[in-house]
């Protein structure tokens, strides 16, 4: 039966990392004329950096899509019991950041992050989106917004019997802060690039 398991989680996993690697943001602007957002801001092909094109819907549906791309790999995986979804959360956020289609060179994943918190333990969700919110609106730094939740959402998960799903937050977050490590210099440096400001 473990072995059942094992299996499934792999395959739960490299589903996850299929999912989560298709580059939404790359795709809508190329598609809607705005050229390469890896050219524009920060290079990220995430949705605040196609906030930067001054496409706001662009980057609403990249939002959206990045997100819903773990929230798909959770629910579908979650058929086959917790360890299995969590595994596919872990692809999906993965396959977000080190996408093989861009020679491993994605997102900062905080969308496809709170895609996967929905698909697990959407109360969580709104945790994350309330620290996201007020360190957003105070400081206008996204980076800095998503860095704080990112810290909350396991301790939350925690305090409320999650546990499983706070030991995956705790892994998705040391990941996020790693490929944040960029903004976490300019932010102490100065010079990163507050919301809406374009390119």
């Amino acid at each position: 039966m473990s072995y059942i398991s094992d299996i499934s989680s792999l395959a739960a996993f490299f589903f996850g990392y299929l999912l989560g690697s298709v580059p939404f943001g790359l795709v809508l602007t190329k598609f809607a004329g705005a050229g390469d957002i890896r050219q524009i801001g920060s290079g990220n092909i995430g949705a605040t950096n196609v906030l930067r094109t001054g496409r706001k819907g662009l980057a609403a549906a990249t939002l959206l899509l990045d997100a819903l791309k773990g929230t798909a790999a959770v629910l579908v995986a979650a058929q086959w019991g917790l360890p299995v979804a969590i595994a596919a959360g872990l692809g999906a956020f993965i396959g977000h950041l080190y996408p093989v289609w861009l020679k491993f060179n994605g997102g900062k994943g905080v969308a496809t992050y709170l895609g996967c918190l929905i698909g697990l333990w959407w109360p969580a969700a709104f945790g994350f989106a309330a620290v996201w919110l007020g360190v957003a609106y105070v400081s206008r730094y996204s980076s800095a917004a998503a860095l704080a939740a990112s810290i909350t959402t396991p301790v939350m998960l925690w305090m409320f019997g999650h546990s499983l799903e706070a030991e995956l937050f705790v892994a998705l977050g040391l990941l996020l802060w790693l490929k944040h490590r960029p903004n976490i210099e300019r932010l102490m440096a100065g010079t990163e690039g507050k919301i809406g400001a374009k390119s």
